[in-house]
């Protein structure tokens, strides 16, 4: 089952779920805020992807950060931050079995989903 992960109110999250339901593909939203995310799952996401990628490092909640903090992301460091503002992962998610795929353009979904 393909999974989507990231915040409802998100523009981004929006044309991807549209774009999914408008090609008929079945999926499951998990809203950051709303269900929550846990440390395991983060743990083993910071293990398949570059940190770099996996942190919206354009996004509100990054640029407040300080420069320390933003100097100091690892794969250790990020954790723990991540789970406190789930906001910083960048979105939308798509996971399904091994595909990982982050954020949305309509040509690379066609890629990956139309069969």
């Amino acid at each position: 089952m393909l999974t989507i992960y990231g915040i409802k109110n998100c523009d981004t999250m929006k044309k991807a779920m549209n774009w999914l339901t408008e090609h008929n593909i079945e999926f499951t939203f998990h809203d950051y805020r709303k269900d929550g995310i846990d440390s395991a799952w983060l743990s083993e996401l910071v293990q398949k992807v570059d940190i770099d990628v996996l942190i919206n490092k354009r996004g509100t909640t990054f640029r407040q950060l300080s420069d320390v903090q933003k100097q100091a992301l690892n794969m250790t460091t990020a954790i723990p931050l991540l789970l406190e503002q789930p906001a910083m992962i960048k979105r939308p998610l798509l996971i399904q079995d091994e595909l990982i795929e982050f954020g949305f353009k309509a040509d690379r979904y066609h890629q990956l989903l139309i069969k």
